[in-house]
């Protein structure tokens, strides 16, 4: 059986899948499972051995990682953002590594941005009737509750995933 066909498959479609299911999930429930973040992590690791990147670069994925993880920690600890974004972002950041850190923080916050002005001015007007009954509308309509802030990391992730070493490495192999 030929394997470049999977690594290259699994390298073109998990980080997406699990980046489209973290954005539906804060916008359905407002959580993201520590589960997505787990797997991202591992699945980054055990393909780019696959791939043959260098352990010198992978060493600067997971460092950039950390350095997101502490980062996001420190705004948790502010209640800034959740524990779920956080940790989402810290796991995009290892998949995207130092070289677009800088364009996934612009991105995720003018699109955070823009979300979170988009979920303020919805929240000034009264719900329709039928949309009162869906329950992820009304959390959304909530002022006690945040911004799905995990839509921006992950649209912010998946417009930079095609210019990553893991994707250049996948196209390559």
């Amino acid at each position: 059986m030929d394997y470049s066909i999977v690594l290259v498959g699994a390298t073109l479609l998990v980080f997406p899948a699990l980046m489209v299911f973290a954005a539906f999930s804060d916008l359905f429930t407002m959580t993201i499972s520590n589960r997505i973040s787990i797997v991202l992590v591992l699945v980054f690791v055990l393909l780019a051995l696959a791939l043959h990147v260098p352990l010198d670069e992978i060493g600067q994925h997971l460092l950039c990682g950390l350095c997101v993880l502490a980062l996001t920690f420190l705004f948790f600890a502010f209640r800034w953002i959740g524990g779920g974004d956080a940790k989402l972002a810290a796991a995009t950041a290892l998949w995207l590594g130092f070289d677009h850190l800088l364009d996934y923080g612009l991105y995720a916050a003018l699109l955070g941005g823009a979300l979170t002005v988009s979920i303020l001015m919805m929240r000034r007007w009264p719900l329709p009737r039928i949309l009162i009954t869906q329950d992820w509308i009304a959390r959304l309509h909530d002022d006690n509750n945040g911004v799905p802030y995990g839509i921006a990391l992950a649209v912010a992730g998946l417009m930079l995933y095609p210019e990553t070493r893991i994707w250049l490495s996948a196209i390559a192999f």
